[in-house]
């Protein structure tokens, strides 16, 4: 009896869904987004343009997927016992990701366009909304150990990414781990955290 081949996970579908995305990011990069197209992307992933079409109704929805899986794949919700821990490798796999040409390009997309235009405006704010829930677990986990007393989770984030994005994409000086541990640090001193728990 002959053995049933194996498939990939997801198949076929997935594969394309993620060039798709990995074109729209790559394309960003090479034309800007006033350019971009979903028949541009459409054309460096390989495929039909009806492809696009019937998945994404505009390239706002497909940038959005494409940055929300290039988050998730890229900065993972670490879970080490320790919030100080946690917010560190949190904000190491941010810088990194943000220091890649796409995602810069989606982040100047997002502060140059979102206040002129409200298409770019709902994709930001989606994304955030989303990314911040996301992340916030990890502050949420630490509130239940009683490591700090009771926070808004998305709030300490920007706190701790806000920094490094400023540094990185406004003031145009590099973001080093010494930044990176010192930024932590002091938004834990001022939100009360436990210091045993950071031993």
């Amino acid at each position: 009896m002959a053995e049933s081949p194996v498939r990939r996970p997801g198949g076929r579908s997935a594969h394309v869904r993620t060039s798709v995305l990995d074109a729209g990011l790559a394309e960003l990069v090479d034309v800007g987004f006033h350019a971009l197209s979903l028949e541009g992307i459409a054309k460096r992933a390989g495929v039909n343009k009806t492809t696009l079409y019937r998945r994404w109704e505009s390239k706002e929805a497909l940038m959005l997927d494409a940055i929300r899986e290039r988050a998730a794949a890229r900065v993972p919700i670490p879970d080490t016992g320790s919030l100080r821990d946690d917010l560190l490798t949190l904000v190491r796999t941010a810088i990194a990701n943000l220091l890649t040409p796409e995602v810069q390009a989606m982040v100047r997309v997002g502060i140059a366009l979102a206040p002129h235009e409200a298409a770019v405006a709902t994709m930001v704010d989606s994304f955030w909304t989303d990314r911040l829930a996301v992340d916030g677990v990890i502050v949420e986990r630490a509130i239940r150990r009683g490591e700090i007393p009771p926070v808004d989770p998305a709030e300490l984030i920007e706190a701790v990414l806000g920094p490094p994005y400023f540094r990185a994409l406004v003031a145009g000086r590099p973001v080093t781990d010494d930044f990176l541990v010192r930024t932590v640090d002091l938004v834990l001193n001022g939100v009360g955290a436990d210091d045993t728990a950071r031993c």
